[in-house]
């Protein structure tokens, strides 16, 4: 009964401490500081905040048991220390069944539990939109991006990042970037396509990536809900100039977004840049090099 009394007394105040804790934690903590929340106002995307919280949660799930470990580790060292005058080693088990069972036990649940929800997270990001708002083709090479707005029937191309006219040694001039214009709270369909290596299309505050192969299209599919500029890069080693392949992501409203397709057309890109250009021509199912005779 005293054991019992003495846990309870022990109990309030660790609760007291984490519902301070807790309550006093900033949207940033929250959703483990991650890039894509701004302090009071939407996540970026509409799978911003499942991948902050499948992160976090895990975080979370980690941290108690490697509070648990370390707490069985320090009592074990301390209560089964060599006390002052005992000599000789302690008795010796081979086993204990029980412990055996717990901690065979706990991790395949830990493992199960990490797999489960992330195939459930997975699977609802991956899930195709059944119609579209938008569909736009990013198409990678090295060192850059070309964009095509499918429906619009317009593109736009890029360049690898260059310096800064006047700037400091390394920095980039950012109204070169290439960059991808996309509505506010429309439904996107990326299709991923690379004209050389593999690369990886990152847009960081979107929490996720997807990598690029040649001869084979990967999809995104994602809703902007908050509009802004978001940096993006290359997240796969494709070449010297890897760390040059970076591109900007413009969420604007739709009037604005309608107004940018309409400068495309009025610069003469309409059309789309296919496949003709990729560096890779002689791939399964592009058809083999011609062989001429020499005379």
């Amino acid at each position: 009964m005293r054991n019992n009394r003495r846990l309870r007394w022990a109990a309030i105040p660790i609760a007291a401490t984490l519902a301070v804790v807790l309550a006093g934690c900033t949207q940033a903590q929250l959703n483990g500081f991650l890039p894509g929340f701004v302090e009071g106002e939407n996540p970026v995307t509409s799978n911003t905040s499942m991948v902050s919280g499948l992160w976090t949660t895990s975080w979370i799930v980690l941290l108690i048991v490697g509070l648990i470990t370390w707490g069985l580790i320090i009592w074990a060292v301390i209560v089964y220390r060599r006390r002052k005058g005992q000599t000789g080693l302690p008795v010796q088990l081979r086993y204990n069944m029980p412990i055996e069972i717990f901690y065979t036990i706990v991790p395949l649940i830990l493992v199960l539990g990490f797999f489960a929800f992330t195939a459930r997270d997975q699977a609802a990001i991956e899930t195709p939109y059944a119609d579209p708002d938008v569909k736009v083709q990013v198409m990678a090479k090295q060192w850059a991006w070309d964009f095509n707005y499918t429906d619009e029937d317009v593109y736009s191309p890029g360049i690898q990042a260059q310096p800064a006219d006047g700037g400091e040694p390394g920095a980039i001039d950012e109204a070169g970037l290439p960059t991808l214009v996309l509505p506010v709270d429309k439904e996107i369909e990326i299709r991923l396509d690379s004209r050389d290596v593999i690369h990886s299309f990152w847009v960081i505050d979107f929490l996720y990536k997807k990598d690029m192969f040649p001869g084979k299209s990967n999809y995104m599919y994602v809703t902007p809900t908050k509009e802004g500029t978001y940096k993006g890069k290359c997240a796969e080693l494709c070449g010297e100039y890897h760390s040059l392949m970076l591109f900007n992501v413009e969420v604007v409203s739709q009037a604005e977004y309608d107004d940018y397709i309409q400068s495309l057309r009025d610069a003469g890109q309409e059309g789309q840049l296919g496949f003709e250009f990729d560096r890779n021509q002689n791939l399964p199912g592009t058809g083999a090099p011609e062989l001429k005779e020499e005379h």
